[in-house]
């Protein structure tokens, strides 16, 4: 247990745990296409502080879309993923203005409105999507993912549009994913975040998705999907209106 404690500034007992967690959430994503950031957020929120939260989430996500890219490279859409990177830049560059001007609770109570409206909203429009239409959905989820810290859900609901097999939607989401994540590292380095006080947590949560990716693609061709649809949303959306509880306990502690 004295490895796990120097992991990062939580304890022993909660880093085992995210370590376990990115092994399912890294799983969760490979089988089903989507879901396991959402989830994964979801739950560091309710254990790590504000400021940490979104980049050591992005950090790990990076590293398991990583994972996830390269053993399902032959299946990406490079189109669309070439039409999908001026839109990451963009939102890259808007979400390094905004980032530092959110007070305390709207992080919280962001995400939870991100992860009501993706469970319970109308959905998006099937239209089909031209390079313009990627470009503004990259900027669009981009700034999101920097804000509330969990895209997918968007970004794989216009990708599951355009894609036919669930490689080509795991494949290209999971690139498309990689590039937001990655640009956390500038993002979240503008603003001062200090990674080195959780790298140690985060090397160990990569290593476990990583893990966590291979498991799942071997489940990909049949686990099935309907199963988990209800399950899913609903205990998505539990933790949801706790951080509702959270965020305007804070805001109103800042009032």
């Amino acid at each position: 247990m004295a490895l796990l404690d120097v992991l990062s500034p939580l304890s022993a007992g909660i880093n085992l745990l995210l370590i376990v967690i990115s092994v399912f959430t890294s799983a969760f994503t490979a089988a089903v296409g989507v879901g396991g950031g959402v989830l994964m957020i979801m739950a560091l929120a309710q254990v790590m502080p504000a400021a940490a939260l979104i980049p050591v989430h992005g950090m790990v996500q990076f590293g398991s879309n990583v994972g996830r890219t390269a053993m399902t490279w032959r299946h990406v859409d490079r189109a669309m993923l070439v039409a999908f990177i001026p839109g990451v830049l963009l939102g890259a560059l808007a979400a390094a203005w905004l980032l530092v001007r959110l007070p305390a609770g709207v992080l919280e109570l962001s995400i939870a409105a991100f992860v009501l409206f993706t469970c319970w909203g109308p959905g998006l429009p099937k239209r089909a999507l031209g390079r313009w239409g990627v470009l503004v959905v990259g900027a669009v989820t981009t700034l999101l993912s920097s804000l509330v810290g969990a895209s997918g859900p968007v970004v794989a609901a216009f990708i599951k549009q355009s894609q036919e097999g669930r490689l080509a939607k795991v494949a290209t989401f999971s690139a498309c994913m990689l590039l937001q994540h990655l640009t956390k590292a500038f993002v979240f380095g503008v603003a001062g975040f200090v990674f080195r006080d959780w790298l140690p947590l985060m090397l160990m949560m990569v290593a476990a998705g990583f893990v966590g990716t291979w498991l799942g693609l071997r489940l990909l061709h049949w686990l099935p999907e309907h199963r988990f649809d209800i399950l899913f949303k609903w205990a998505l959306t539990l933790l949801a209106l706790r951080l509702v509880w959270l965020g305007g306990q804070r805001l109103a502690g800042a009032g």
